[in-house]
């Protein structure tokens, strides 16, 4: 599963032991190198969708981590986009995948002296860092667009909707929040029992170990998501990522919620 420079069994031991914010700051250097990073494909299929939904301004990445998301919103947003986390380790890692315009490592060779007399070109909207807890998010209506990537299991069914309404008071009349969701695993298959086994050591270790890890993959269903959303104000509808396949039935691998703040 993981590359050489990857983080080693024993680390991730060592993460799995910790607090999520503290686990988080120890896997951040090496987190890109593990499968936990949304892949490129969930990325880039979600963008092409979402290009459709605007264009936008302003933009929210909840639970950036090391900025996967933020790059998506850089493709869609003209202003301004922020990437907010409790991770101070992973809001490191992300400021330096995308650092400031004027603080981009020189290229080196002929091609990188820029003729006399040219400032840079700025690339993209501004972006921004925030360290805060998702649950309690310190921003007024102010984005257009919010998104998230991997970071609901970090969250129990009983937090689910306080976040989802932290999200919807952040956003302006009109913004659009929007995540994947991929379909359930057939009952009986490999990836629903690898899950199932998963989340079940999960609460053994949460059970008998403090601080509590919560990371639970069988707890995000789409019935109860959509409930939640309704619930704290949002128009909810879905869209097939059918760049993502679809499944023997015909029915897409996952879906984009697109939950709108009217």
């Amino acid at each position: 599963m993981f590359t050489e420079q990857g983080p080693t069994v024993r680390e991730l031991a060592v993460q799995a032991l910790s607090s999520i914010e503290h686990g988080y700051d120890l896997l951040a250097p090496k987190f890109d190198l593990t499968p936990y990073r949304t892949p490129d494909r969930v990325l880039d299929a979600v963008t092409d969708e979402v290009r459709r939904l605007g264009p936008f301004g302003t933009g929210l990445d909840v639970c950036c981590g090391t900025g996967a998301g933020v790059g998506v919103l850089r493709q869609l947003c003209r202003e301004r986009v922020v990437g907010v986390d409790f991770s101070a380790g992973m809001l490191a890692e992300a400021r330096a995948a995308f650092p400031p315009e004027g603080e981009r490592p020189a290229a080196e060779g002929p091609a990188a002296e820029e003729p006399a007399g040219e400032a840079p070109v700025a690339e993209g909207p501004a972006v921004d860092w925030v360290r805060a807890d998702a649950r309690s998010l310190p921003f007024a209506p102010a984005f257009d667009l919010a998104l998230s990537f991997g970071a609901f299991g970090h969250f129990l069914p009983a937090e689910r909707f306080g976040l989802f309404a932290e999200v919807y008071g952040s956003l302006r009349p009109g913004g659009q929040f929007v995540f994947p969701i991929g379909a359930p695993p057939p009952v009986g298959s490999r990836a629903y029992w690898s899950l199932l086994g998963f989340d079940a050591a999960m609460r053994v270790r949460n059970a008998l170990w403090r601080p509590r890890f919560v990371m639970y993959y069988r707890t995000f269903r789409l019935g109860d998501v959509l409930e939640d959303l309704t619930r704290a104000g949002f128009v909810v509808r879905l869209m097939p990522l059918t760049e993502l396949g679809r499944r023997p039935d015909g029915s897409p691998r996952a879906r984009l919620v697109v939950a709108t703040r009217e």
